[in-house]
Parts: structure tokens; sequence; C-alpha cells
């Protein structure tokens, strides 16, 4: 006997959306609302036949690299070809209906779109529903058999909503949304179009309910969300003020932490008398380690408070010799132990405008494959390396008298940490990239990178600020590079080189505000 089949009624409310270039068709059954892309081109909507097919659980298998597409519906089988005219409906009992488009498919995004108002009849065949399609705003599909739910694998009204909640914490300068999600989200995107940040979650779904926000103050003015296919988009609609954004993972956590940061540092005083606060005219030194805490030691024997000292010192007189007007503040310019929350407070005290922190790095494994230079920004580590290199670097507070001081810098407490540091990130980043640009040219190893982490001594520093691992002490051919004078002294001249080219960078910026 065959099973009995259950009949569901569905009805297709569709929504065209402009929104980030990606028009959008909403799927509304019964309560819940899923989102598909569709592509508008020449005023005909063509639709995603894949999307669609996993919004009501239809099974399919992709051929040949995404060129072509079997979907399994419950009466028959539905061929799609990529930038094909023909569309191929098999039944069960083996027969072929063919229809021919008046136009070919598209492939966007390795999706397959067909003109939806041309393929309404072969797409309710292949159901075994009727269709009622009212351009552009109401598609009605009629009663069809469908397999049970545990089949529908790819469908999000069968699953258990992962994205629970949402809260919205308005700052000085930002806002800080943190998602309370059930699992782990480990891959988002993001993207900025018409003052509306699009942030999409992947493989994951929302009670949108409890995610939509509407905020009469500060830069965020309307949170909204969408689930697409298997995924979820945010849509953060927000003021002119805004200026740039994050996507964060929490340790120990399964919640994400959306950064919206404002523009603050352009709001400067444009008043003459206050001008010399906007002055590039003092950069602030700082070679990590020292007295009795030694750093890492080399497989040569060298100690990283020494070399950081020798790079730190050479760098200084390079800038006094080639930089007139800057003034240059070391943290320390001997062997004397400086606790890292006072290095932050030498640089505010003296009006920094940048703040540089000079160390080595190194591996357990002695010695290592390891190699090359790396230019850190502040903020939460987002991989395990990075992570491990902050906490020995942050493993300096054992020598301190206090190491208590620094308890409430959590993985959380970082992401506010770093939105205080949002109204200088722009030219950290900018200074970042400079920097690793000289070092790519000028030193006999490689680049690692541009990263982020938590280092407790970038903290304190009210002003653009990186935290450079010159190379690795473990490694035989860095170490005799970062013990060497010829080698330090190529490591301050890319430094000097990179600060001039920012300081023009800063100051076009300063005089077009």
């Amino acid at each position: 006997m065959i099973l009995k089949k259950i009949l569901f009624l569905f009805l297709f409310y569709v929504a065209v959306c402009f929104c980030q270039g990606n028009n959008q068709i909403g799927i509304v059954t019964g309560k819940a609302t899923t989102f598909i892309p569709v592509y508008i081109r020449q005023g005909m909507t063509y639709i995603s036949v894949k999307n669609l097919a996993d919004v009501l659980g239809i099974k399919y298998t992709v051929l040949r690299d995404n060129s072509r597409i079997n979907f399994h519906f419950p009466l028959s089988d539905l061929i799609v070809s990529s930038k094909n005219p023909y569309l191929v409906l098999e039944s069960k009992n083996n027969s072929q209906d063919i229809l021919q488009l008046p136009t070919s498919s598209y492939v966007i995004n390795n999706n397959i779109y067909i003109p939806l108002i041309y393929s309404i009849k072969i797409l309710g065949k292949a159901l075994g529903a009727s269709f009622i399609y009212k351009p552009p705003d109401l598609l009605t599909i009629g009663e069809f058999n469908r397999k049970p739910d545990n089949e529908l694998k790819n469908n999000n009204l069968g699953k258990k909503l992962s994205i629970t909640g949402l809260s919205l914490d308005e700052k000085a300068n930002g806002s800080l949304i943190r998602i309370n999600s059930e699992k782990k989200i480990s891959s988002y995107t993001s993207n900025f179009k018409d003052n509306i940040l699009y942030i999409t979650l992947k493989n994951i779904s929302a009670d949108l309910n409890k995610i939509k926000r509407n905020s009469g103050k500060g830069v965020i003015k309307e949170i909204r969300a969408k689930n697409i296919g298997n995924n979820v988009e945010l849509q953060i609609s927000v003021t002119n003020e805004y200026s740039a954004s994050e996507v964060l993972n929490i340790d120990n956590s399964n919640d994400l932490m959306i950064t919206i940061h404002n523009k603050i540092f352009s709001q400067k005083e444009n008043n003459n008398r206050h001008k010399d606060k906007w002055d590039f005219n003092v950069i602030v030194i700082d070679a990590g380690h020292g007295g009795k805490d030694v750093g890492a030691v080399g497989i040569n024997g060298v100690r990283e408070k020494d070399v950081n000292l020798g790079v730190a010192l050479k760098l200084g007189s390079l800038i006094e010799q080639n930089m007139k007007d800057i003034k240059v503040v070391y943290t320390r310019s001997n062997d004397t132990f400086v606790e890292l929350y006072k290095r932050g407070k030498i640089a505010n005290e003296n009006g920094g405008k940048l703040f540089i922190s000079i160390h080595c790095n190194s591996t357990p494994k002695r010695p290592t494959d390891a190699s090359g230079f790396e230019v850190y920004l502040l903020r939460p580590g987002r991989t395990q390396e990075a992570i491990q290199i902050a906490s020995r670097e942050n493993g300096v507070i054992q020598y301190e008298d206090n190491p208590k001081r620094y308890e409430k810098l959590t993985d959380e407490n970082f992401i506010l940490v770093s939105m205080a540091h949002s109204s200088y990130m722009k030219y950290s980043e900018k200074f970042s990239d400079l920097l690793d640009k000289q070092f790519g040219n000028n030193l006999d190893y490689g680049s690692r990178g541009i990263k982020q982490a938590g280092f407790y001594v970038l903290v304190g520093a009210s002003m653009p600020s990186v935290l450079i691992e010159t190379g690795f002490l473990t490694n035989r051919k860095d170490a005799a590079y970062l013990k060497s004078d010829n080698g330090q002294s190529k490591i301050a001249e890319s430094i000097l080189n990179a600060i001039k080219k920012y300081k023009d960078y800063y100051q076009q910026f300063m005089l077009s505000e």
C-alpha cells in the first residue's frame, strides 16, 4: 500500500527587495518567512531553482561542476542545465516533457537561475501543484504531495532555530550587537551598501521575531533579518556616522558580537587653537620586555629584550635624524622592566600620535621552520596562533606587582576595548599595511600577514598603535638576522619608511577634514 502522503498548502508571497544589488523573494509558509535570491535582467525575474528546492525540502543532485542539476520532486525529476534554454521533466515512468524557454538560464555564484514567469508551468507540474503568479507581488502554490518532514534536511522550516535573540548596547563611539545562538556560528560574510550593513551567517536559522530592532539613537537605525536558504542575513540600517564594523566570535560561547563604529575620530575640533592636538608630532617606541623579563631566548642565545631595545634605539635615532619635527618617546631606553599598563600611560602623557611596540616571535619547537614577521592590531584574536602569541606576550604580568589589574580583560571585554580604539583603527590599519609592504621589500624573510590579538600593552595607548613581531628567535636564519646589527638596522629603516608614508597619509586626511 502506498504510504499516506501529507498535503501541504504553501502560499508564496513574493517581495522583491533591492538590496546589495541582489533582489530576493520572500516565501511565506504559515508563520515562517524564508527569502531566496532572484536575478533581475531587463525587467524579468529569474529564480534560483536550487534555493527554491532547499526551502521546499526537495533533494537534488549536482552534476558536471554545477553545470547541471537534477531536482528530485515528488512526482518527477526536473533537469536544469546552465546557460541552456531547455528544462527537462522526467516522470517516474520515464516519460519526458521538454520546455524551451525564450531565454537561457544564468549562473550566478554557482546557482542556476531560470525565468520565473516562463517556468511556472513546468515547476507546477514537477511539484504536482497549481501556480498562480501575479508579477511581481504574489506567487501562490497550491496543494502538492510532499515527503515526510524527516527527509527535509535542507528546509529551514524543519530546523530547530539556532539564533534565539539579540541585544543592542549603544556606546559613545558606536554600537555593540550580541547575537544569541544555540550553536557556534563559524562562517559569516559582510557587505556594506547604501547605508545598510549586510551580514550573512552561514548554515544557521533564526527566530526572526526576536531579532528585529528599531533604534532611535546611536549609529544604528534598524535591524532586520531574513532566513535565506540555509543562511541568515542580517540587515543593519545605519546613519551617515557609520565608519566601520567587525564580526567576532566569543571564546567559550556560541554568541557572536558585532561592533558598529561611528566617525568619532573624524569629528575633531576644527578650531585652530586646538590644531596642535592633531599634529603628527610625537611617536612612542615601545621595546618589549626588559630587565628581569628577558622575553624569548633564541637558539643562538640572543635574548628578545636585547633585540627589541636594539631595534627601538636604532629606529628612534633614524627618526630624530630624518624627521626633525617629530619627538621620539621611549617607554624604555635601557635594560629596565616597565609594567605593561605604564607603557600606555607614558604614551598618553606625552601626547603620542603613534605607538609602536617591538617584539620577537618564538615557538615551543626549537629549532623551527616558522619564519617571518607579523604586524598585529588590537582586537580579539581570531586564530589559535594569534591567541597563543598574545598569551605569551601578556605573560609579562607575572613579573608585575599587581597582575590582577588585568583580570577584567576577558575576550568579550577586548571587544569593548577595541571599540574604544575604533576612533584610531583606520590609522592603525593603514600603518600596518605600510609596515607590511616595507618589511616585505627590505627584509631577508617574508611576511606572515597583518593579524589581530588582544595584547595588553596596546590597551592603554589612546592613539593608533601596532605590535610588531620582527621574526622568530627559534628559527636559525631569523635569529641570526635579528641578532645582527645589519638586521636590526634594516628593520628600523623599514619602520622609518613606513612612518614617513604614514605621516603623509595622516596629514592629508587631517587637511581634508
